[in-house]
């Protein structure tokens, strides 16, 4: 079960009075990109890609920015919404190499509860179309991958797989291009312009 749009917009809208930031826009842009790759990939569901990409970073909501916290708090979120599709998105968005990514020891419970749910999880498209959307979404609009994935890498740093998963994204994007029979910048609206746009890279504090 998931909300519609219109109660997944209500949901963030709330989370924008309680961590107002770059964010909430990313996450309306990350849905806008989903839902229109979606319209044009046969047997997937434009409405429920749009909400995923929407709610995907809601754990965002109380006001804590760490990577496994978010995410943590958005699946908890979500299961207490009765949102299980958005809180396996919460789960998955950050992860694109999946399993892959925990060759190494959780640090904490929240990472090891984050790499409990990965492994017992099979990657489907829902999940790559939001984590691909997830790196062509900004605040001030869309960009093309690589402008993205620098930005994050400038926000949180390299880490030993950055590398595979860069080519994890771009392999995603291939994958559904082949399918759309165009390129996903083709869908993604006023993208020539924003991705031209420059702004400094956001990092809030930790709290």
């Amino acid at each position: 079960m998931r909300p519609d749009v219109k109660t997944a917009l209500a949901h963030l809208k709330e989370a924008s009075g309680l961590n107002p930031g770059p964010w909430i826009l990313h996450s309306e842009n990350a849905g806008l990109a989903a839902g229109n790759i979606a319209k044009r990939i046969p047997g997937m569901d434009p409405e429920k890609a749009r909400v995923l990409g929407i709610l995907h970073d809601i754990g965002r909501r109380v006001g804590v920015v760490s990577i496994p916290r978010h995410i943590v708090e958005g699946y908890r979120y979500a299961i207490g919404q009765g949102w299980p599709e958005v809180a396996r998105i919460c789960m998955t968005h950050s992860y694109p190499l999946m399993a892959e990514e925990w060759n190494k020891e959780p640090e904490g419970p929240e990472e090891a509860m984050i790499k409990d749910y990965i492994l017992h999880c099979q990657a489907d498209d829902y999940d790559r179309l939001i984590q691909l959307c997830d790196g062509l979404a900004q605040d001030i609009g869309f960009c093309i991958l690589e402008k993205r994935l620098l930005d994050v890498a400038r926000r949180y740093g390299l880490e030993e797989n950055t590398l595979a998963r860069w080519d994890r994204f771009f392999a995603i994007k291939a994958d559904f291009e082949s399918r759309m029979g165009c390129s996903v910048y083709d869908v993604l609206p006023d993208i020539g312009r924003t991705t031209l746009l420059d702004s400094p890279p956001w990092k809030p504090p930790v709290k």
